[in-house]
């Protein structure tokens, strides 16, 4: 079942990679966009259909297996030992966050105060975690799965959430590219859960426009940070007035 589950996700993956959506597939397959919603969702699709969509796609189901046996073996996660050593160097943090968002070396160099050695050494180090692979003329090609992660609250999370509590709030957030959105209620335990998973589809939509823009120039693309955050919490300033409860 999860050999299954990869190659819908690699058929999807396919899919948005040439524009295609759920409408162009119904059209091919002759059904409503409803039900190719349903054969996505329910991964029920046969042989047949299966094929029909990948001939829509220029590619064999051979191909798309291919494709997906590729994803899967890209890098995932790394140890924490590794991204332990990532945060040991600022500079090689710096690159790092520099080739996930696809930049490539001359980007680094133009827009940052690097000597290209320096550059070219974090690099190597990236190459040898197998973040990245660093071909001829120091082109970078990104070595991670779409569903790659860091360790929760290992080292990178923690080094970057500090970043966060010190210089992300310091803002009015009025700027046309800023957003401050604070919202306070009361849920219950299965809105909660269905407001988190909400949250986590949204940072998928922030991937994948981030992707999306990975083909563009540097000069037209802006750095972009989105903190997603839901607790149990009550103001402090509260606190005083609330009744022991038992």
């Amino acid at each position: 079942m999860s050999q299954t589950r990869e190659l819908i996700k690699t058929l999807k993956t396919a899919l948005k990679a040439q524009g295609k959506t759920y409408a162009d597939v119904a059209v091919k397959l002759e059904l409503t966009e409803a039900s190719v919603k349903r054969l996505f969702s329910k991964q029920s699709f046969s042989l047949s259909r299966l094929d029909q969509v990948c001939h829509l796609l220029d590619m064999e189901i051979s191909d798309l297996v291919q494709l997906m046996n590729e994803q899967q073996q890209r890098l995932q996660q790394l140890t924490i030992e590794q991204e332990k050593e990532i945060t040991r160097d600022v500079m090689l943090t710096l690159v790092t966050v520099c080739v996930l968002n696809r930049w490539t070396m001359k980007d680094i160099l133009d827009y940052y105060h690097i000597s290209k050695t320096e550059c070219v050494r974090h690099l190597a180090k990236l190459d040898r975690l197998k973040l990245i692979e660093l071909l001829p003329k120091n082109r970078i090609r990104l070595m991670v799965a779409p569903n790659f992660s860091w360790h929760e609250n290992g080292p990178i999370q923690t080094f970057f959430q500090k970043k966060i509590s010190q210089e992300f709030f310091n803002t009015r957030f009025s700027g046309d590219d800023e957003c401050l959105i604070v919202l306070n209620g009361m849920f219950s335990s299965q809105s909660n859960a269905e407001f988190q998973r909400k949250l986590k589809r949204l940072a998928r939509e922030f991937d994948l426009l981030n992707n999306d823009d990975a083909s563009l120039d540097l000069e037209h693309r802006f750095g972009a940070t989105l903190v997603l955050a839901m607790r149990g919490w009550q103001y402090g300033l509260f606190q005083p007035f609330v009744k022991d409860r038992f």
